[in-house]
């Protein structure tokens, strides 16, 4: 009973570890991303592209700015392995005409990489 008990234990000392050094691993993986609000009244009309990528992602967008608004974003590139759902943040930028938006629970690191390339874009228009 006593050798039972051992081995379980071990097995489960072994898991916790396990987790825990994959949690540290994954925490150290993702870069910090900063991407700071634009004041569109600033941004002249016009289509920019804007980039960014991590090591994991990569976003390339159009973004159409007419009368100090943002009409359309468009993905022009985005490699993100299971982000894909990330995408849909353009419409929440376009819908609130801000970088302000809540990132796609799941897709977090593909939410950052697009909101920062559409950032790019726009700072590219800045009078």
């Amino acid at each position: 009973m006593k050798k039972i008990f051992r081995v379980i234990t071990v097995i489960c000392v072994i898991f916790i570890v396990s987790i825990g050094g994959f949690l540290y691993i994954k925490s150290k993986d993702l870069p910090t991303i900063n991407v700071s609000n634009i004041d569109l009244k600033n941004v002249s009309d016009g289509s920019y592209i804007g980039e960014y990528s991590t090591s994991l992602v990569k976003a390339k967008v159009k973004v159409n700015i007419k009368n100090n608004k943002i009409l359309s974003i468009d993905i022009i590139e985005h490699k993100c392995g299971l982000g894909k759902k990330a995408e849909k943040i353009t419409k929440e930028i376009e819908k609130s005409q801000s970088l302000d938006v809540d990132l796609i629970t799941g897709a977090t690191l593909s939410s950052k990489v697009i909101l920062k390339a559409v950032q790019v874009a726009i700072n590219k228009g800045i009078k």
